[in-house]
């Protein structure tokens, strides 16, 4: 299982949510507390909004509490809108291509969780995603499958209705050709304009997701463990929801992928 913590709101530095709380996304990768592995070492990246459509992008394979550069880049970088990842490989290779988020046009997309027996059925997973998008697939995982399929099934017209239509395909081949647990996600996606996040298990261990409006920081927080301990105003996102943030508001509706 990995960590992850994304942000939209009022432009702030990216340490802000990566290392400065008691509980960062830095911290969480050396003690996490709510998944089934404290330490999450196997890479890091963080995709971010600026002036231009399509997010900036930094990924490494080093682990986040060990990289001089990304505490640097985060102490200098500004945004109001920014999805920030720490891994711990469920079976795929420890390599920057395999690092979360990944990006494609303007949409940027990061995943928690897994597809069971994905290796066994990545060939098939992979003929799922069409030639105008497979020369974005530049890793091995599961996740990066899915973001893709999602963009197929029209992320642009439907958020909500795109990633359910990925979740359920790779659902379903893991139920034809994989093992269980056949589906685990917490996952965050933007179009640069709009968060979106989703909590979903095909069993009863959805991993964890949290968001929270921030006075401080005139903006909102989706994480999977709150970033300061006992810090009050916290709401989970419960298994079978699909979030919504817009400056303007939050949305929460079903997530409900049709098998």
């Amino acid at each position: 299982m990995c960590r992850w913590a994304a942000y939209l709101g009022s432009p702030i530095f990216l340490e802000d949510i990566i290392s400065r709380p008691g509980h960062s996304l830095v911290a969480q990768s050396q003690e996490a507390t709510e998944c089934k592995t404290s330490t999450n070492g196997d890479g890091f990246g963080v995709a971010w909004y600026g002036q231009k459509e399509q997010p900036g992008l930094y990924r490494d394979v080093y682990p986040a509490w060990s990289d001089t550069n990304l505490r640097a880049v985060a102490q200098q970088v500004k945004s109001g809108l920014f999805l920030s990842h720490v891994r711990a490989s469920t079976g795929s290779a420890i390599s920057r291509n395999n690092c979360h988020p990944f990006a494609a046009g303007r949409w940027s997309f990061m995943h928690n969780g897994q597809v069971g027996g994905f290796e066994d059925f990545r060939r098939y997973a992979d003929m799922c995603v069409p030639d105008e998008l497979y020369s974005h697939r530049k890793g091995a995982t599961d996740s990066e499958v899915m973001f893709l399929i999602a963009l197929k099934e029209g992320l642009d017209r439907d958020p909500l209705v795109a990633l359910e239509r990925a979740v359920a395909k790779m659902e379903a081949l893991s139920r034809s050709r994989g093992t269980t647990p056949h589906m685990r996600l917490s996952a965050a996606l933007s179009d640069g304009h709009t968060l979106y996040a989703a909590r979903y298990s095909s069993d009863h261990l959805a991993p964890s997701l949290y968001y929270r409006w921030s006075d401080t920081h005139q903006g909102w927080a989706v994480v999977s463990e709150p970033l300061e301990q006992d810090q009050a105003g916290w709401q989970e996102l419960k298994p079978g929801e699909f979030l919504t943030l817009t400056r303007s508001g939050v949305q929460v509706c079903p997530f409900d992928p049709a098998l």
